[in-house]
Parts: C-alpha cells; sequence; structure tokens
C-alpha cells in the first residue's frame, strides 16, 4: 500500500547532489546465490573467477579515475579479508548513509553475507582521513533481528531539496524502518509503493534500479508501479522535476540507475553504465544533458553478474569538510 507520512521537520533542506563518493574494489566479486533469490537482475556468465576479477577490477579502476578526472572526490574504500566472502562489497551504498550536519548512519541488509560489509569504524576513519568530519554514528542494525530491512540507499530514493523519501517495499525495505529512518534525519514526507516486475509479479528488489532522482528531473520506470498508486508518484514528483519516463527494457539495461553529482567546481555530472547510456533514446539524453554532463562507464561484467549498476557502486558522502 501506498504511503504517504508526514514527520515534523528539524532540519533545513539539503542540497542534492554529493562531491564526493565512498567505492569499494570488487576483489572478492562474483555471483552472489544469496542475494540472486529476488535479484531478478543477476546472471551466471561463462567466466572463471580470475577472469571475473581481473574484468571487474578494470571496470572499478577506470571508473574511479574518470570521477577523479571530473573533478569528484573519490574515497576508496578498501577493507580486510574475512573468513566469510562479501562479493557483492563493490555496492555500498547499501549499507550506509552521510548527512550533512555530520552523522553517520548503517543499516540492517537482508542478507547474511552481506551484512559482513558492513565496517562503520574503518569506513568513518577513511572518510575522517579524507577530510570529511563524522560526529554522530547511527547503527539501525538492531532491526535484523526482527527480519526487517532497509538496505539505504539502494532502496530509498530520496528528493533532498523537499525532505522527500520515494521507496518500492519489498523484502529489503521495510515501511516501519523506513518511517523510522525518515524520522531520524528529519525528513517530512516518505512515499512508498508497491511494483511488480512482468512475468513473475515480484517486486523490485532496490528501488534504485527502477528510478532517479536529480535536483531538477526523475528517472523513473512507472510501468512496474502498481497502477492505484502509480498517478500519485508522478504526481508527486513532477511538482518540481522533469519527468523522464523508462520502459521496462531501458530498466533492464539500468537505465534507472544513475546518479547525478557535484564537482569540485560546482558543475552537474551524470554517472550512469555504458548500457544505461546505449539504452536511452537520443531524446532522453538530449533531456538528461540539460541537468549536466553525462558521464557513462562500462561496467558490463559487475552489471550482470552482481545485478547492479553504476549507482550501486556509489555511497554519497554528505558530510561535511573539515574546518
Amino acid at each position: 500500500m501506498l504511503k504517504d507520512s508526514t514527520f515534523s521537520p528539524n532540519q533545513s533542506p539539503g542540497l542534492q547532489n554529493a562531491n564526493c563518493v565512498v567505492m569499494v574494489p570488487p576483489k572478492e566479486f562474483k555471483f552472489n546465490a544469496e542475494t540472486a533469490g529476488d535479484n531478478e537482475f543477476q546472471q551466471q556468465l561463462n567466466l572463471s573467477n580470475e577472469q571475473v576479477l581481473e574484468k571487474t577490477m578494470a571496470e572499478f579502476a577506470n571508473m574511479v579515475a574518470q570521477l577523479r578526472a571530473e573533478g569528484v572526490q573519490v574515497v576508496e574504500f578498501d577493507y580486510p579479508l574475512s573468513d566469510v566472502e562479501t562479493p557483492d562489497a563493490v555496492f555500498p551504498n547499501n549499507w550506509f548513509s552521510t548527512t550533512h550536519d555530520g552523522a553517520f548512519y548503517t543499516f540492517p541488509m537482508a542478507c547474511k553475507n552481506r551484512q559482513v560489509e558492513v565496517r562503520p569504524d574503518a569506513l568513518i576513519e577513511a572518510l575522517k582521513q579524507a577530510g570529511r568530519e563524522v560526529n554522530k554514528q547511527v547503527a539501525l542494525e538492531q532491526f535484523a533481528d526482527k527480519n526487517t530491512f532497509l538496505e539505504s540507499t539502494g532502496v530509498m530514493v530520496i528528493d533532498h531539496v523537499n525532505r522527500t523519501i520515494y521507496a518500492a517495499l519489498s523484502q529489503r525495505c521495510d515501511k516501519q524502518v523506513l518511517n523510522y529512518y525518515a524520522q531520524r534525519i528529519g525528513y517530512d514526507r516518505v512515499v512508498s509503493f508497491s511494483t511488480a516486475l512482468p512475468g513473475s509479479n515480484a517486486p523490485i528488489y532496490h528501488t534504485n534500479v527502477m528510478m532517479a532522482i536529480g535536483e531538477s528531473f526523475c528517472v523513473i520506470c512507472d510501468d512496474v508501479i502498481l497502477p492505484e498508486e502509480r498517478k500519485f508518484v508522478l504526481k508527486s514528483l513532477s511538482k518540481d522535476k522533469q519527468i523522464i519516463s523508462i520502459s521496462v527494457e531501458q530498466m533492464n539495461q539500468f537505465c534507472g540507475n544513475l546518479l547525478q553529482l557535484e564537482t569540485a567546481s560546482g558543475q552537474k555530472v551524470i554517472a550512469m553504465s555504458q548500457s544505461a547510456y546505449d539504452a536511452f533514446t537520443p531524446a532522453q539524453r538530449s533531456q538528461l544533458a540539460s541537468h549536466g554532463k553525462l558521464l557513462p562507464f562500462d561496467v558490463s561484467t559487475i552489471e550482470q553478474i552482481g545485478g547492479g549498476s553504476v549507482r550501486c557502486m556509489l555511497g554519497e558522502v554528505f558530510l561535511p569538510t573539515k574546518a
């Protein structure tokens, strides 16, 4: 059921775009059988583990280099290996988030081997070394004990300008935890809704594969939103956003999995995969380009095996810089 909850604001509207991101090298990357149960975007490829590692590390390194060349700060967060492999560690946006007032949140992950990715102390130290200030740490992992999950900006697509969180409900996005987080950060509205994929009728596993919100635009596959809820979602978004509607086929090429960022000089850029760029129509690419320079990255191996794309690889950092 669609939910539109209102909370009392206690935080001024923040800027929409981060100028710093966390990226994690895919050094244990492979097909994750644990997540494949509800992620229909994952595929098994006929490649050896060595070939997968070589390809994905090259895709990662190229993306880091290009973002830095454009003036986006990238914090590479490496981590020590443990007894439990973390094949999806390359997607850090699912386990943490940050706010403009210096808060660092960690989230309950649905899959056991993804819960091992949550390394707050080490990441906070890396962020501090990168010149960012953390003055409050909030852990929400305890909700996993009740089998309730909220996989951060994988399931929450946030309009920071209007303090509104959009979220497709699923086993990875619990409504109560979602509302609790919104209340904690002082965001006024939560617009949660139900989705169904063609054929299986399964819900979208992560909202950020079907929609992305920029400062003044939104890319959305509204066809997967249940008809009785679709109009409300689109009306809410269209108040001050240009709506760029994509098809299910385009969603499957990760056209919804993009992220608008800001460079050190204040320019807007839009990060996406090469497959997404190729799947947009020329008219859609022109619409997007009016909102920022388009940055396509070839992450085809990561996309196909991991079932996530460029936006999933970027953990936004809104933390203030140290004086």
